[in-house]
């Protein structure tokens, strides 16, 4: 596999990632509930290329505790600013919307909330039980930031009975100063690790076009593996805005693909790594 670096800073964004714009009236039906609920979904607040497809499927993954994050990292479309006081009544909603989309796989994602003492542990418990609650036939999947390395935190959200524990690595390690500057690889594997060890299964995702190499994308792979990561995720960093690090390559499908066979040769059970992949696109197929 090459070490391609090639720009993409003056490249239109090539075939294989441009989405059909939606035309089915479930996908404004997905939004509109949502919208009566009162919800964020990260679908929207991410600017995922995939919403058109998965709301119109009436599929969403859930963005809880708010808007706003408590960290700036470079990719992310979801902004700075003052955070909102946790909505005791937004489990029971999240479980609602759930029901009325007829999900039998939930995600559940947040906003990092490193200003909460508990990193908002105790809220995706809360929401992991009423969604068991209203749906107890369902599987459960929770995409957790890294609660500051806390494992009574984390602990609080095994505990709960999650299917599938996700935390992203996001980046190969040495651009953690560019694109994570508030997170620490290192501290993501150990709480990687500890979800193993729990006897959950453990996920974990990353983008390749922020300045990698394919070495490096092959040996972060290897510390997933080392870590015994069930699930792994790859897919193309897409830029949100014009204020977010221009994309340094687009990685052609069979570079992903051979990305997917390394990470098996490794022992990674499950390697889904395509362009248009994301942490929770079609994750009721992962579960499968």
């Amino acid at each position: 596999m090459s070490s391609c670096k090639s720009s993409a800073k003056s490249s239109r964004i090539p075939k294989w990632l441009r989405v059909k714009l939606p035309s089915d009236p479930a996908f404004v039906q997905t939004g509109d509930l949502l919208k009566d609920l009162g919800l964020n979904t990260v679908c929207q607040g991410a600017k995922c290329p995939n919403i058109y497809e998965c709301f119109s499927k009436h599929v969403a993954t859930f963005l809880i505790m708010g808007r706003t994050c408590t960290r700036g990292c470079a990719f992310c479309n979801i902004g700075l600013g003052t955070v909102e006081a946790l909505d005791p009544d937004e489990p029971a909603r999240v479980a609602e919307a759930a029901r009325r989309l007829e999900l039998k796989h939930v995600v559940i994602t947040s906003v990092t909330r490193d200003d909460l003492p508990d990193g908002g542990a105790g809220h995706f418990a809360a929401t992991i039980q009423a969604v068991r609650g209203a749906m107890p036939g369902c599987t459960i999947e929770v995409l957790i930031p890294d609660f500051q390395g806390d494992e009574a935190a984390l602990r609080t959200v095994i505990e709960a009975g999650p299917e599938i524990i996700n935390h992203n690595v996001e980046t190969v390690p040495d651009l953690y100063p560019q694109i994570r500057p508030q997170a620490d690889f290192e501290q993501s594997i150990q709480l990687l690790e500890r979800v193993k060890a729990a006897g959950v299964v453990s996920k974990s995702g990353l983008m390749v076009g922020l300045g990698e190499t394919d070495e490096q994308v092959q040996a972060l792979l290897g510390r997933l593996a080392d870590a015994r990561v069930g699930i792994v995720t790859i897919g193309q960093y897409m830029r949100p805005s014009t204020s977010h690090p221009e994309v340094q390559r687009y990685v052609e499908p069979q570079v992903f693909d051979g990305y997917a066979a390394h990470g098996e040769s490794l022992g990674l059970p499950h390697v889904f790594s395509a362009p248009r992949v994301r942490s929770s696109y079609n994750a009721a197929d992962f579960v499968e």
